[in-house]
């Protein structure tokens, strides 16, 4: 009976000790590895990044080289860049270029890119394809770009059918329907309906935070920090899904309204 007694404990034991200490270590063990492997994933991965800042022809062949490009088409596509867009499109350009080591000469490469793609008209639907090809699989790269480029679009004043044509073409080549594409729009409308009511005077100094004795100085300082602090991250939005491009949109289109709403009022 003392035998039995003993192997069972010993079988328990034996158990107790597998689950609990065993595959404690080798929980730990797997975790560590993770840990270990992603690290040296983000440091190859930004290494490979840091490499298109090298040269400016470098970038302009990578993925994101084709996105300013495409970016360009459809500011330009209304025959100007408007202020709120240039101002946004700078932003961005500050927004990809912190995540490389040289940031300033990673901006100039992307301002440089934009302005020369911005005066092309005839090659939007060659870098759509190549943009396309780069993607691979990624569908959720596709949408987050063309997402990118409507708000850009609808930022001002809506999108123009210039512009829509630009988009529609960009987005037939980067392989998303028609009705993925009415999809984002439509949701991009339905959120701006709510933004654009008649805008009273104190709505408008309340949403900038200013006061009506400011001067315009004041009045623009506050405006151009409250869309920095709300404008659509491209790189914070890679963890995101597109909500939320639509309401930073949104906001950025609010603010935009009360800055027009007390320019008017102020006759600058």
């Amino acid at each position: 009976m003392k035998i039995k007694k003993w192997i069972f404990i010993a079988i328990l034991l034996a158990v107790l000790y597998y689950t609990f200490i065993v595959n404690f270590f080798i929980t730990i063990s797997i975790i560590a590895g993770l840990v270990i492997a992603f690290r040296v994933y983000k440091y190859y991965s930004r290494k490979k990044l840091n490499k298109l800042s090298t040269s400016k022809e470098l970038f302009r062949q990578s993925h994101l080289g084709h996105f300013i490009a495409l970016v360009a088409k459809v500011a330009k596509a209304d025959g100007r860049v408007h202020e709120l867009e240039a101002q946004l499109i700078g932003m961005m350009f500050d927004d990809i270029s912190k995540v490389f080591d040289e940031k300033d000469k990673t901006r100039a490469y992307m301002k440089e890119i934009f302005n020369e793609e911005k005066e092309k008209t005839d090659d939007t639907k060659q870098i759509a394809q190549s943009l396309n090809n780069l993607l691979g699989k990624s569908i959720f790269k596709r949408r987050q770009f063309i997402t990118f480029l409507i708000q850009l679009a609808f930022v001002d004043n809506g999108i123009s059918s210039d512009e829509e044509k630009v988009l529609r073409l960009i987005a037939k080549e980067l392989n998303i329907s028609s009705e993925v594409y009415d999809s984002i729009v439509n949701n991009f409308e339905n959120r701006m309906k709510n933004k654009h009511q008649t805008m009273s005077a104190a709505e408008a100094y309340k949403i900038l935070g200013v006061n009506e004795s400011d001067d315009m100085n004041t009045i623009k300082k506050a405006y151009r920090k409250l869309v920095r602090d709300y404008h659509p991250d491209i790189i914070s939005s890679q963890d995101k899904d597109e909500s939320y491009i639509e309401e930073a949109t949104a906001k950025t289109q609010e603010i935009n309204q009360a800055y027009q709403v007390i320019k008017e009022l102020k006759k600058v």
